[in-house]
């Protein structure tokens, strides 16, 4: 017989968003929570990650509530010089640990289940020992781990590989004790860009690396991407640079031009116009690094690799001679459909503002606790926010983040639990809030104004695309 686990809210997942979510809870609320998960410690997809891998987001902003994450250093040197630190997997996985040891468990209201495979219903077994575990049925089910972030070392690449043919994760790629003659990475996302920077960094000639890009993404600038007191002001003239490519444009190409002029969004060659958007991140260094690469070949998708031959979706090329194979085509976090994120006696974890996964577990959190059982209420202001994929969703993110803020705003319980959020990026972008009634009121209303404003630019931006692009729109947001 399985044994009964009494806890409020059965956690299935111990990655970044369900971390997030725990930390918020266990704060902001008596209650008591089990946590299952697949891997042997807390840390999600960084336990499998490859090993040169970093955030592509300031570590100020990364990680749960309570804790902080780094030192709030400003790097001085390197391809990230003079912007906030990134913290690397190592410290990731060690900071989660020490969340789970010495916050978590030590309140006595937690309790921890590595290494176990959930049944998807209310149970659980162990992977290790083979027991079975049961909560009962007044636990609200958590899912954490719906967005399923994917790396190159969870699944085999989705082509055909020939069994000559020398190909390997990121995660064996710092495992190689000789020089090839060429090196092919495979993905043109974060973790494509990556893989090109660690063997640069290694001391690997440009001319020869080349990279298999399916489709060129738009980039975001990591500068403008600073919580950091001390580079607010950057940030806060990155945001007023976007609301001005937004009214003014006259359509989405046009909007994406504007963008670009202004340095909000970048892109690898200029003379390629990106057909994706993924929040891939980098700095202006990283990107001066990854444009030394010439050998690029954009003919779609890897179909099979062999030694003589590479067949893609739009055409072949012959590789060169003793090639090594960098396979970087996973999806990462690929674009789930949405679902309600309260639903009966089920939480479902999904962002709520565009990109930032870790803050949206603590706002969910924050919702549940502070709205009680109103499941209309709490819907609401989790309205969710797909990740992106489509160069449009670029558009639709932005629309459903500014609907969410001024939904949000609106509620006294949570402007003044943003006030003090560490996890969220936008904290003193925002207007602040002053004492008085009437003053408040007044910012309140010229926020509500101005993003209401270009809410609207972007409706009808996204109305001027093909019927099929709108459908996207509505089906979405």
């Amino acid at each position: 017989m399985p044994e009964i686990i009494s806890a409020d809210y059965l956690v299935v997942g111990a990655g970044a968003m369900g971390m997030a979510f725990v930390d918020t809870l266990l704060a902001n609320s008596s209650a008591t929570i089990a946590i299952v998960d697949r891997y042997h410690r807390p840390g999600g997809h960084w336990t499998v990650a490859y090993p040169f891998v970093r955030l592509h987001q300031p570590s100020a902003s990364y990680g749960v509530s309570s804790k902080h994450l780094g030192q709030d250093k400003i790097d001085e040197v390197g391809w990230n010089r003079g912007l906030l630190e990134l913290a690397s997997s190592d410290e990731i996985l060690a900071y989660y640990g020490q969340v789970m040891e010495q916050t978590f468990l030590p309140s006595g209201r937690v309790s921890y289940f590595p290494k176990s495979e959930f049944d998807g219903e209310s149970g659980w077994r162990s992977l290790v020992t083979g027991k079975s575990f049961h909560v009962g049925k007044s636990t609200r089910i958590v899912d954490a781990a719906y967005m399923k972030v994917t790396v190159p070392s969870m699944q085999p690449p989705a082509y055909k590989v020939d069994s000559d043919v020398q190909l390997v994760t990121p995660n064996d790629l710092t495992k190689v004790s000789r020089l090839y003659a060429n090196y092919t990475v495979v993905g043109a996302g974060k973790t494509g860009i990556d893989a090109i920077l660690w063997l640069l960094k290694m001391g690997i000639e440009a001319t020869s690396i080349t990279w298999i890009m399916p489709r060129d993404a738009w980039l975001l600038d990591r500068e403008l991407l600073q919580p950091g007191r001390q580079l607010t002001p950057r940030q806060v003239t990155g945001i007023q640079r976007q609301g001005e490519s937004i009214m003014t444009a006259t359509s989405v190409d046009d909007l994406f031009e504007k963008l670009e002029a202004r340095g909000s969004l970048m892109r690898i060659s200029g003379q390629v116009w990106p057909t994706r958007y993924r929040c891939a991140t980098v700095s202006r260094a990283e990107l001066e690094q990854v444009r030394t690469i010439a050998n690029v070949v954009r003919k779609g998708r890897v179909l099979q690799i062999g030694v003589d031959e590479i067949k893609l979706e739009n055409g072949e090329y012959a590789p060169v001679p003793d090639t090594l194979y960098v396979d970087c085509s996973a999806d990462g976090l690929a674009k789930h459909p949405s679902v309600p994120v309260f639903s009966g006696n089920r939480i479902t974890l999904q962002s709520v503002r565009q990109c930032q996964q870790v803050f949206s577990g603590a706002f969910i959190a924050h919702v549940e606790e502070a709205y009680g059982d109103d499941i209309n209420i709490k819907n609401e202001m989790c309205k969710t926010v797909p990740h992106p994929d489509e160069v449009s969703d670029w558009l639709r993110v932005n629309l459903q983040t500014n609907r969410n803020t001024i939904r949000w705003y609106a509620e006294p319980t949570t402007r003044a639990w943003l006030a003090h959020e560490r996890l969220d990026m936008m904290k003193g972008l925002l207007p602040p809030m002053p004492e008085d009634a009437d003053e408040q009121r007044a910012v309140l209303q010229g926020l509500g104004m101005q993003l209401s404003a270009m809410s609207n630019q972007l409706e009808k931006l996204l109305g001027g695309l093909p019927q099929q692009e709108t459908d996207k729109t509505e089906a979405n947001i």
